[in-house]
């Protein structure tokens, strides 16, 4: 897939090992978003750690095989790479325990880093990175420059404050949450409602950001875009786990949006995309345009 426009992408966080009953695959929210955007196009870049260590070096080695630039992964001598145990429920829904501490917890900036921000057209970040002091003044530091700021909610208890959340999306241009994560933050941040639109329009006034993104799984996503709603109501799909189908989404949303795709086509290609990663095994699997067209077609 390809893009009219070559979006230069910076996905900032966490790069892991998901480990499965049987098996792991290498995951991380950013990744995954970097991963799905390579997919469609994007120059992309990860921002992130991972420990000298053979799980690390395989890492390294599976993110440059798949395209994406690595110069600002840099190794941890005192940190082992990440590990998530990835518990599946009879649904395919996904529970996770996230290592403490990790490499990705204690992400320096290098200079190749600082200058791919420079550079970049987006940089993608999210809340889980933030659980330590050491990657979050990393990501404050980024969020200084001029880059258009995707910030993509991933809410892990107990690795997050509200005080936090409402910091970054203060930093952002384009906040995506799950129905879930918009309604806790709204009433922790003491708004009383539970209409999602209202809830968008809430967050949108509070933090001053003009994009947001509500996921509600099976049920497609609402969109808000320059002041207009669009929605989607979901594309059939057989479940096989939901690891990474929010990511996919996100990366295909903002891709489409940023390329100057109309929102609601852009919302409807993305929920297509997210509908068929959450019928297939994994995080990353691929995904070929004219699957997302027969799906589409299919509605």
């Amino acid at each position: 897939m390809s893009n009219e426009k070559k979006l230069k992408a910076i996905a900032y966080g966490e790069v892991l090992w998901d480990v499965f009953t049987n098996e792991k695959k290498i995951g991380g929210a950013p990744l995954n978003v970097a991963l799905r955007m390579k997919s469609l196009g994007c120059d992309v870049a990860m921002i992130s750690c991972v420990g000298n260590d053979e799980d690390g070096k395989a890492i390294l080695e599976t993110v440059k095989d798949l395209g994406l630039e690595t110069v600002s992964i840099i190794a941890s001598k005192d940190f082992p790479t990440g590990l998530v145990n990835v518990t599946l429920d009879k649904t395919g829904s996904a529970t996770y325990e996230i290592k403490y501490p990790s490499a990705w917890d204690k992400i320096i900036l290098n200079d190749e880093a600082r200058k791919l921000t420079v550079d970049a057209d987006v940089l993608i970040y999210g809340s889980l990175v933030c659980r330590d002091e050491v990657s979050r003044k990393s990501l404050e530091e980024l969020l200084k420059s001029n880059v258009y700021k995707v910030f993509d909610v991933n809410l892990r208890k107990p690795h997050y404050t509200y005080e936090i959340l409402e910091q970054l999306m203060k930093s952002a241009n384009f906040v995506k949450f799950n129905d879930e994560e918009i309604l806790e933050i709204a009433s922790a941040l003491n708004f009383p409602h539970t209409d999602l639109k209202e809830n968008m329009n809430f967050i949108s006034s509070l933090a001053d950001v003009k994009g947001i993104c509500v996921t509600r799984g099976k049920h497609g996503a609402l969109l808000l875009w320059e002041g207009i709603f669009y929605e989607n109501n979901g594309y059939p799909i057989v479940v096989a786990d939901t690891v990474g189908a929010g990511d996919s989404f996100l990366a295909t949303l903002v891709t489409s949006l940023l390329t100057d795709k109309k929102p609601q086509q852009a919302l409807d290609f993305a929920c297509a995309m997210g509908a068929l990663v959450a019928g297939s095994p994994g995080a990353n699997p691929k995904i070929s345009l004219s699957e997302i067209e027969n799906l589409m077609n299919r509605k």
